[in-house]
């Protein structure tokens, strides 16, 4: 018998004995639970202002960090969820190094906004670079500096894995699109398959540390309890991402 620490499927770590006959497979199982218990321990700050810290820390280096699954999976997915946009006031929250500037419509009034203002100043380079009409603002997604009811669409992609209150950020976006307006999210979400959900949630501490995101949030639930009139998933959206629609 041996006495380890396993996170549960809520996240939290609890005791429990297990038997192991093989040594290898001891030592590595033993080996991702000590790893994770002291990244949980040490980094996981859940918290905004530590969010904020990781993301500045790794801006520089964000874009090649992403840049296998940015080219193999979730560019063609951008382009679709911009291929949805029915608006011309649009807000993008979580904007980062600008990953959507390509998919920006060329008659829109696009404002954009990030936490990081580390990963705003790349932005600034690639709205520079590429000349995209584009207004920057540094800000928290959990407090909009916005009046109600003022955009006709908010995209939110990949932002919904890091913030640290995800049910009061859906709430400022619901608060600042007009009724009737369109929120887009493409969104890393936790697995609907049991199994897959548990290595989610192994190793999830793991991915927060390098890239600075949750990949096991239960986004599609947050959305759906957000008193939308109506949310749509995209049936062909992938098992670990989620393109979603919603009216407010």
């Amino acid at each position: 018998m041996r006495l380890l620490i396993r996170p549960d499927l809520s996240g939290r770590f609890r005791l429990f004995y297990m038997t192991v006959n093989n040594n290898v497979d001891e030592a590595l199982v033993c080996t991702v639970i000590f790893v994770n218990y002291f990244l949980l321990k040490c980094f996981m700050k859940s918290d905004s202002l530590a969010i904020k810290q990781r993301y500045d820390r790794i801006a520089p280096y964000f874009d090649g960090l992403q840049a296998i699954m940015e080219g193999f999976f979730y560019r063609r997915w951008r382009k679709k969820l911009w291929a949805k946009v029915d608006g011309i006031h649009i807000l993008e929250v979580g904007v980062g190094t600008g990953k959507n500037f390509d998919y920006y419509p060329a008659d829109a009034q696009i404002t954009a906004i990030d936490y990081s203002s580390a990963m705003l100043k790349q932005a600034e380079y690639k709205k520079t670079r590429k000349a995209v009409a584009v207004t920057l603002n540094l800000m928290d997604i959990q407090s909009l500096c916005y009046a109600d009811n003022t955009f006709d669409v908010v995209i939110a992609t990949f932002v919904f894995g890091s913030v640290a209150s995800p049910q009061k950020s859906l709430k400022e976006l619901c608060r600042v699109c007009r009724p009737g307006g369109q929120i887009l999210f493409l969104e890393q979400v936790v697995s609907s398959r049991p199994l897959l959900a548990k290595f989610m949630n192994l190793i999830n501490p793991i991915m927060r540390v390098v890239m600075a995101a949750n990949i096991n949030r239960d986004t599609i639930k947050h959305v759906k309890s957000c008193g939308f009139s109506f949310v749509n998933i995209d049936a062909d959206s992938g098992v670990f991402f989620k393109l979603i629609e919603a009216r407010k």
